[in-house]
């Protein structure tokens, strides 16, 4: 098992999303949550479809992710006037303030996640994970709002 592709790829998103929970459980934002958030705030306005695209994400998961945060008055949910199927959301002032908040502990989450690795494994990592991504486009509709 331990030089299958798919079952390290699986244990790694494990870890991470250990470590995800441990340095920003008391935020009780997901690491899912994290990148919609992360998502408004470089978009500032989306609709829902775009932010699922953003985050490599199908829109049924995104919209319950969204509808959650929207409960906590993290995220603003209207109606396009443009196009009535559709919904926009954006940041409200306490989702800004929560995503500054969290930064700090995400960024410690991501570097935990890569810790056992060198700066230099770690770029190269980061690379080789990236080529693996952009070379399989057409296993994914996401455009890539973070490159």
């Amino acid at each position: 098992m331990s030089q299958r592709p798919g079952y390290l790829i699986r244990r790694l998103h494990q870890i991470h999303v250990a470590l995800f929970q441990e340095a920003c459980g008391a935020f009780e934002v997901t690491p899912l949550q994290y990148s919609l958030l992360s998502a408004l705030a470089v978009r500032e306005t989306a609709d829902q479809t775009t932010l699922a695209a953003d985050i490599a994400l199908d829109r049924t998961t995104t919209t319950g992710a969204l509808k959650r945060l929207a409960a906590r008055n993290l995220v603003e949910r209207a109606i396009n006037k443009d196009d009535r199927r559709a919904r926009l959301c954006r940041l409200t002032p306490e989702g800004a303030a929560l995503l500054v908040k969290i930064e700090g502990a995400a960024r410690r989450a991501h570097r935990a996640t890569l810790g056992d690795l060198s700066e230099r494994e770690q770029a190269l990592f980061i690379e080789m994970m990236q080529r693996i991504v952009a070379g399989n486009p057409s296993r994914d509709s996401a455009a890539s709002l973070f490159d």
